[in-house]
């Protein structure tokens, strides 16, 4: 990997990984777009540069994670599906669903389903108060939502805001409930892949990760205040229509290529 590759691809996970478009599937697109040849030290670089992003959430909310233990039990209730299903399911999605064809066409199913909720939840106004006050069954419902982000260009986020939504949530209080759960979500499948994909790093390439980590956690940081403005003022069909037009130019792309 050049500089260059290491530069837009940290500024655009970092960018993307909080936000409903599909980090993983923005990666694929333009590691594809860029002819970035897969080794073993590209597949490591893209996993490990989402601890930078992680860490911008996790300092971001660290007063939340202090003020009780109740968000950590509702947390853990979340992220028991998607620690299940992803142990049984790793190796398939990783085999046959890490493509550019599979990530365009989530991308432009994932937007429409955006924009339809947008609509639904205009206005709408939370049944619960504070975080805290998520019901079990509906923070389970939740995981089960984050699931379906292991096939790749449907979004983490997405599915987890999708999912709050649906059990009631308002839209500020599914986003912040997705930034959360992203903390044990991604640490543990960011440390799975790492053991998945065991590599022996030169100085270079420790430079270049480096580099990614601090880049990754800059981005993320602006992204997340910047995407809580937009969803206040405008919701999530800005991000529905943008993956719809994504999806559409890769498919195209890709029939060409």
């Amino acid at each position: 990997m050049t500089i260059w590759e290491t530069v837009v691809l940290s500024i655009i996970e970092g960018l993307t990984e909080f936000l409903p478009i599909s980090s993983t599937g923005h990666m694929i697109l333009a590691s594809t777009a860029m002819g970035i040849h897969e080794n073993e030290f590209v597949k490591t670089f893209e996993i490990a540069i989402q601890l930078g992003a992680i860490l911008a959430i996790a300092l971001m909310y660290i007063r939340r994670f202090f003020q009780t233990l109740t968000i950590y039990y509702k947390l853990f209730i979340a992220f028991l599906p998607t620690a299940i299903v992803g142990l049984l399911a790793y190796k398939y999605i990783k085999a046959y669903l890490f493509n550019a064809q599979v990530v365009a066409i989530s991308l432009i199913i994932g937007g429409v389903i955006l924009i339809l909720i947008d609509k639904w939840v205009f206005q709408k106004s939370s049944k619960a108060a504070d975080l805290n006050e998520i019901p079990y069954k509906n923070a389970f419902f939740i995981g089960l939502m984050q699931c379906l982000s292991m096939i790749p260009g449907t979004s983490r986020a997405a599915a987890t805001i999708v999912g709050g939504v649906v059990n009631g949530l308002d839209k500020k209080q599914a986003t912040e409930f997705s930034f959360l759960l992203a903390v044990p979500t991604m640490v543990a499948a960011t440390g799975y892949d790492l053991l998945k994909t065991p590599v022996q790093f030169t100085q270079d390439q420790l430079l270049l990760l480096l580099l990614g980590l601090v880049l990754a956690f800059i981005s993320a940081w602006f992204a997340v205040k910047i995407f809580l403005k937009i969803i206040e003022k405008y919701g999530f069909k800005p991000f529905g229509y943008y993956r719809i037009i994504l999806g559409v130019a890769f498919l195209i792309f890709v029939q060409k290529v």
